[in-house]
Formats: C-alpha cells, sequence, structure tokens
C-alpha cells in the first residue's frame, strides 16, 4: 500500500479539497485567513532573525533563511488554516464544474483580507510592541521592505520583475501543497513542505502573503531610531516606504504574479491533465 497519493489521485482531491473550502461561512474564512497570515508572518520574522548578519557563502545564508521560512506552510497546513496562495488552486475545482466562480471569488477575497490583517497584526505586535527589532533586526527589516518597493531591476520594470518572481514562488508553494496533501502522515507532509518552501525562498522569490507581514514591518520599524541607524538606508529610500507605494509597487504585481503561479500553472494545468478526461466521461 502506498504512503502517498499517485498524481491522478491527488488532482481528484485537489477538486474536492476546493469543493470543501467554498462551503466555510465568510467569517470562518476570515478568521482562518487572519491565522495564516500571523503563521506566515512569524516564518517571515523568523527569516528576519536568521538573515541578520554577515554570511561568507551567501547561497548558504539563503539556505538557512528559506529552510526556517517552511516552518510558515506547515503551520497553516497541519493545525489548519486558510491561505490565498494555496487557495489559488481553487481554480481546479472551478474548472471541474463543483464549485460556481462567486463561491471561489469569495473565498479569495475573505481568505485575502484575513491573510492581510494577520499579517499586519503580527507585524504591529512584533515590530512595535515587543522591543526585539530597535536594533540590527529592525535594520534588516527595514532593508527587506525597502528592497521590496524600491529595488532597480536592470532591464526590467521593477513591477515587472516581482511579477516573474511571484509566478515563481506560487508555483513552487502550490506543489508544497500537493506534496502535503499527497503524504499521508505528520513526517511526509514536513518534507513536502519544506523543499518547495526552501526553493522558493532561497531562489528569491516573492510571497504576497508574506509581503504582508515584511513591508509593514520596516514600515513600523521606521519609527525605531535603533532599526534607521542600523538600517544604513538614505532617507529618500525610508521615505518611499508606505502603505502607497506596498501595493503600488510590490502586492499588486505580486499577488497577480501569484495567481499565475497557482491558479493556472499547477490549479488548471493539473485539472487539465487528470480531471478533465474524468469530467468528459461523466
Amino acid at each position: 500500500m502506498k504512503n502517498f497519493l499517485p498524481p491522478e489521485k491527488l488532482a481528484l482531491s485537489l477538486v474536492a479539497w476546493g469543493e470543501e473550502k467554498s462551503r466555510r461561512t465568510s467569517l470562518e474564512l476570515l478568521v482562518l485567513g487572519f491565522l495564516a497570515g500571523a503563521y506566515i508572518g512569524f516564518a517571515a520574522h523568523l527569516a528576519t532573525i536568521v538573515g541578520t548578519g554577515d554570511f561568507s557563502w551567501i547561497g548558504l545564508k539563503k539556505f538557512f533563511i528559506g529552510s526556517v521560512f517552511s516552518v510558515g506552510l506547515m503551520l497553516v497546513i497541519i493545525p489548519g488554516s486558510e491561505l490565498w496562495t494555496g487557495n489559488t488552486m481553487m481554480t481546479a475545482a472551478f474548472l471541474g464544474k463543483k464549485i460556481s466562480f462567486a463561491q471561489m471569488m469569495r473565498n479569495w477575497f475573505w481568505v485575502y483580507l484575513g491573510n492581510l490583517a494577520g499579517s499586519i497584526f503580527l507585524a504591529w505586535m512584533i515590530v512595535s510592541q515587543s522591543g526585539i527589532m530597535d536594533g540590527v533586526f529592525g535594520g534588516t527589516a527595514l532593508q527587506i521592505a525597502s528592497a521590496k518597493i524600491s529595488h532597480e531591476v536592470a532591464g526590467h520594470s521593477h513591477n515587472w520583475a516581482y511579477f516573474i518572481r511571484a509566478v515563481g514562488c506560487n508555483w513552487l508553494v502550490c506543489l508544497a501543497v500537493l506534496q502535503a496533501m499527497a503524504a499521508k502522515d505528520i513526517g511526509g507532509k514536513v518534507l513536502g513542505i519544506f523543499f518547495p518552501i526552501m526553493a522558493f525562498v532561497a531562489a528569491g522569490f516573492e510571497h504576497v502573503v508574506a509581503n504582508m507581514y515584511f513591508i509593514p514591518a520596516g514600515i513600523f520599524a521606521k519609527k525605531l531610531q535603533g532599526a534607521q541607524m542600523a538600517s544604513g538606508l538614505e532617507p529618500a529610500l525610508l521615505e518611499q516606504l508606505n502603505w502607497s507605494s506596498m501595493w503600488q509597487s510590490n502586492l499588486l504585481a505580486v499577488t497577480l504574479g501569484n495567481f499565475v503561479g497557482g491558479g493556472l500553472f499547477v490549479g488548471a494545468t493539473y485539472w487539465w491533465l487528470y480531471v478533465r478526461k474524468n469530467n468528459l466521461l461523466h
């Protein structure tokens, strides 16, 4: 007996998974989304701490940051919550005619809103209330947030580059969710999550819910003198970091890229490969 689901059964499970998610009430989606935003925020904070300081080999630093970030999706999937990036795969249930477009959009709206609220709440709690970030860790938070809204990319616009990075990110994140679904025990789920999540972070890709924590953390850290000094950022870059630029120079482009990576490259593709024929036979 196999201790994991083969691709054909996994794709059919993905349709049932999307159908089940469509049945949750709006309040449940909001609360579960809040939890997932906080869980990803915990992982983002941990990545900020681990990423502070010098590494002689930058690839090793990225590996460690990606490794600790995988904790976030483990918390989302094993205890259970609702993460918008994973829920983009509900396209499989929609294409399989098990849920309506309105049901899918209702889920996405409340989960995205909950993720945003949970992420910002955790950023406020850790940065503004804990005292942990008024120094080198806050400096790292400022550097991360500033880069996400003002990083200049040679040959491409900032938003296009971050859209592409977001496609790669959620392609891997959703494969991590699929691998966790395929595994039938906790150990298998942990391994299924760890490697794709480590890969997307180490590769430098962009996750919208992670950025819902990283950028507000930087905005809150702007008020901390120790964090400002430790960041070494010029006043002009600090001024660019605000709630408006968070959306205009990151979250909108990254949201669209994450949808393409998860909703089309994983959800729709696996529906086409394994579920479509089943639909035609019935």
